[in-house]
């Protein structure tokens, strides 16, 4: 029923937005040239790789060495505005029809993290990933780690069809009001190190 639901809304979510894909992909290439999309490996549902898609955000501005510079300073205004109105997210519509993601799950995060989790935290992969999903609408970017592991964790024990209608009915109020987008100090947010690290256990 999950998998009707999110073919249900996202093959007609695709084709109602088009209009406003090609805007901003247009947007985009006008302002911080190619490619359009940002593509990155991430694990899906029991850690199995696939490509997330985005619309680009960041220049590649690069120091006298080579090296990318810090999100931060590569971060354009038009980049923070595409992200304050989630218009970032809209490709991984594409996701979902693949079957790659789901509109309801714990985010993917990145490939270098399947390490660090414990064996609870990597409960996250139990379900496909999501657009959104129960950490985003309790605090996105702007909670701890662990906190937002922590509810990703309870969803994937409760997950249910009303409770995913209530977060995309509340990722919806979350876009309005652009809460949760950063994490204090941070363009987006901050690495995640491992939980004992950060607890200062090790």
């Amino acid at each position: 029923m999950k998998r009707a639901l999110d073919l249900a809304i996202a093959v007609p979510a695709v084709v109602a937005l088009s209009p406003v894909l090609l805007i901003v992909a247009a947007l985009v290439r006008l302002k911080l040239g190619s490619p359009v999309l940002f593509r990155q490996t991430r694990p899906g549902r029991f850690g199995k790789p696939f490509h997330v898609l985005k619309f680009r955000t960041m220049t590649d501005r690069r120091d006298s060495e080579g090296q990318l510079l810090p999100d931060e300073a590569r971060l354009t205004p038009f980049g923070k505005m595409l992200r304050r109105l989630s218009l970032d997210e809209l490709p991984q519509l594409l996701n979902v029809v693949k079957g790659d993601m789901s509109l309801v799950g714990p985010r993917p995060l990145l490939m270098e993290y399947l390490s660090l989790y414990t064996p609870e935290q990597a409960r996250r992969h139990d379900v496909r990933p999501g657009i959104t999903g129960w950490a985003q609408v309790n605090g996105r970017n702007a909670i701890s780690w662990e906190d937002k592991f922590r509810l990703d964790c309870w969803y994937v024990g409760n997950q249910s069809l009303a409770l995913d209608l209530k977060i995309m009915a509340l990722t919806a109020l979350k876009v309005v009001r652009r809460e949760g987008i950063a994490q204090d100090g941070h363009a987006t947010v901050g690495k995640f190190t491992g939980t004992r690290q950060a607890e200062g256990t090790l």
